[in-house]
């Protein structure tokens, strides 16, 4: 193979220390000189591993994404040398050779021919963003979970709530709740602090709100409901930090919250996690298979074994997925239509959900490459794209229903004189 850096440096990066291997030319024709050498993750250290790369002229420094624990190196090199990251999964050790100076050997090894593939790195004050969007995903689904937990305490005092009351944390819900933990507990009382849509369904809520609710559930539930309280709050700190840095980017939030389903913190998701520079992606296949939303690849001897989604940026497909779900319910729209399509002709819910991510993020990068609109194809695009098949198929349905079908064509209607 075709040495294309002559002074490749890797680096295998743990908790604790860091293996650089570094591969230069040697005294001999077409031979190179190989040294290991070991630094901690202080920044000192690290420090030092880079004057030394860069006393050594070296022109490519790879490194494997392990965890967040390549952060720190790769912050501090990637001013002063060309870094690349690289997946795992791109550079497996050869069999019998795992260890972490053979790992940084054998990276580097394929680095210098240029046979490794640099992951998407985005600039510092994307990465800012992605740690507020993704820590805002993380206290929300904490959120959810601390709900459950309130839920199952009331379930454990036999207060029906949840089957009366869709959200038991709305302006209802938490009236009853307060009540029961201050101690009230006749039911007619509790119910009738329903307000606006829960009016009507007062009689329900009485036979909820009958239960053996004493001070050990309301001691837990208060707990509950004051993590949830404080969750809220955090929650809205960080929404407050995130607009204030989405401000750059407004032109693009609003342009992409004109697609069915993806709101202002899906758009702001996807800003972050992919920078709003679609020049990273040549393709939209090349967006959509970074974010682990198309077929998977596995083919041998002319037979496809597997058409599973690869791992991509879980937090993207995260809000992608929040987004199909609202577009599938949408009205007269072409992602709707597209998942009722795929759902009967596919039989699998999840992979035309999947789909709809994939369209999702086809129109994301279309829109940003080429600074457009969004265009909705409409709910009849595929009646219109071929009407013969969609006649074949209702008429088919119609035969296994037991009925024969005469078509007699609308005559269009004449014009009054």
């Amino acid at each position: 193979m075709d040495v294309l850096h002559d002074r490749c440096a890797a680096l295998d990066v743990a908790k604790d220390e860091v293996k650089v291997c570094l591969r230069t030319p040697g005294k001999r024709r077409n031979t190179h000189h190989t040294e290991v050498r070991t630094f901690t993750t202080m920044t000192n250290s690290l420090l030092a591993m880079r004057d030394w790369l860069i006393a050594e002229q070296v022109s490519l420094v790879v490194m494997e994404a392990t965890g967040d624990y390549w952060r720190s190196p790769f912050y501090l090199l990637e001013d002063a040398l060309n870094v690349e990251l690289i997946n795992a999964k791109h550079a497996k050790a050869l069999p019998g050779r795992k260890s972490d100076v053979a790992d940084s050997v054998w990276l580097c090894q394929l680095g210098e021919c240029g046979l490794l593939r640099a992951s998407f790195v985005p600039p510092e004050p994307i990465r800012q963003l992605r740690d507020l969007t993704r820590y805002r995903q993380v206290l929300q689904q904490e959120r959810t979970r601390e709900a459950q937990r309130l839920e199952k305490e009331l379930e454990d005092a036999g207060i029906k709530l949840s089957v009366v009351a869709t959200d038991i944390l709305g302006v209802s819900g938490r009236a009853m709740l307060g009540a029961l933990i201050d101690g009230e507990r006749d039911v007619e009382v509790l119910a009738d602090l329903a307000r606006g849509r829960m009016r009507p369904k007062i009689p329900d809520l009485q036979e909820a709100m009958v239960g053996r609710f004493g001070p050990h559930h309301a001691f837990l539930c208060r707990m509950h409901l004051d993590r949830i309280d404080g969750i809220d709050r955090d929650i809205t700190a960080l929404s407050q930090r995130i607009d204030a840095a989405m401000t750059p980017f407004q032109d693009l939030l609003t342009r992409l919250d004109t697609i069915p389903g993806v709101n202002q913190h899906v758009a702001q998701v996807i800003i972050a996690e992919t920078g709003g520079d679609m020049s990273q992606f040549p393709t939209p296949a090349h967006l959509a298979s970074w974010a682990g939303v198309c077929p998977g690849n596995h083919a041998s001897g002319g037979k496809r074994k597997s058409g599973k989604t690869r791992k991509g940026d879980h937090w993207l497909t995260a809000s992608l997925g929040v987004a199909a779900l609202a577009a599938l319910r949408s009205k007269n729209t072409y992602l709707a239509a597209q998942y009722r399509r795929l759902v009967r002709r596919l039989g699998n819910k999840q992979k035309a959900i999947v789909a709809l991510e994939h369209s999702i993020l086809t129109s994301v990068w279309h829109m940003l490459t080429n600074t457009t609109d969004y265009h909705d194809l409409g709910g009849d695009y595929f009646l219109r794209r071929d009407p013969e098949r969609e006649r074949r198929r209702a008429i088919t349905a119609l035969n296994k229903l037991g009925y024969t079908v005469t078509l007699n064509p609308i005559q269009p209607t004449q014009p009054a004189a």
